[in-house]
């Protein structure tokens, strides 16, 4: 990963992406690993090249800041998650909108597809309580279940490879796993002292890992439930985790400006990478683990490899 092997050496690639004019909140992959969608409070999404590092084209519609974005399995379809309470999927192709999803009564934080791209689910949460996981049909925009039980914003969501479960991660300061069937919570997950901020799961479903206002990443037995590991080296908040294709490598970005490169299997902090000017949001492997990418306060999109 990132041209591991006896050594990690991870250097900028290229110069930062510039073009939103306000924090980039999300950035993800699209599945052929030519085109990043980013995110911004500036109530936008953008598409860009990421051999040229170009600005492709910039998505308008959200009338309040965009908080998650995210690409279908088939790379046709962009989502993106936002604070007036909409999930927009858009066509990545030409950025036409094919459909807003309406249901949530405050912000939306993040966004994600099943692998099987039939459903989009959803995490929200504000002053009018509404902290729920939703799930939609991506090709009807029906609303199938809302996912209840969490006491506080709902930051972010993730489902397992196999697509039978989904993850959430809270300010209440939880995890939850989730039938995503029968819309059942099947465990509960608590060890972080404070917020969670971000959920992923391994490739392979045998690990999660979740990121933390406590300045930590734990890594948990989505089995059992059980925390396996706890990595700490960020000195503030960490916002965002990522794991790489092969599940060799976690990325980590957080409010001390950097991101972090773990080994899951040892929970070793492999790289420090800095170049961030401001805190780090969120972070995003391409498919091939060859890139990582990263956005932040400080307006950037930023690609190291």
């Amino acid at each position: 990963w990132l041209g591991g092997g006896g050594g990690v050496v991870v250097r900028p690639r290229g110069a930062p992406l510039r073009g939103h004019t306000s924090l980039v909140s999300g950035i993800a992959f699209s599945p052929d690993g030519e085109t990043i969608a980013s995110v911004s409070s500036d109530y936008s999404v953008r598409l860009w090249g990421v051999a040229a590092g170009a600005h492709l084209r910039t998505l308008k519609g959200p009338s309040k800041a965009v908080n998650g974005v995210a690409y279908s399995t088939d790379g046709g379809t962009v989502a993106s998650a936002s604070d007036d309470g909409s999930v927009r999927l858009w066509d990545a192709a030409n950025g036409a909108l094919l459909r807003a999803l309406m249901g949530h009564e405050g912000p939306v934080w993040c966004v994600a597809f099943a692998l099987d791209d039939a459903s989009v689910v959803a995490s929200g949460g504000g002053g009018n309580g509404d902290n729920t996981v939703r799930l939609w049909g991506a090709g009807d925009g029906t609303c199938a279940r809302v996912l209840k039980g969490h006491t506080d914003y709902v930051r972010s969501v993730a489902f397992a490879p196999g697509g039978t479960v989904l993850a959430s991660a809270s300010d209440d300061t939880t995890l939850r796993l989730w039938d995503r069937a029968s819309g059942d919570c099947t465990r509960t997950l608590t060890g972080h002292t404070n917020w969670v901020m971000s959920v992923a799961f391994a490739p392979d479903s045998s690990m999660l890992a979740s990121a933390s206002d406590d300045k930590t990443i734990r890594l948990w037995d989505p089995v059992s439930g059980e925390s396996r590991r706890v990595l700490e080296g960020h000195t503030e908040a960490v916002y965002s985790v990522a794991f790489s294709r092969d599940g060799r490598a976690l990325a980590s970005g957080s409010r001390d400006k950097t991101v972090r490169l773990w080994d899951p299997a040892s929970g070793a902090c492999a790289a420090v990478l800095e170049g961030h000017t401001e805190h780090v949001y969120s972070v995003a492997f391409s498919p091939d683990g060859r890139t990582l990418a990263s956005g932040g306060d400080d307006k950037t999109v930023r690609l190291w490899g």
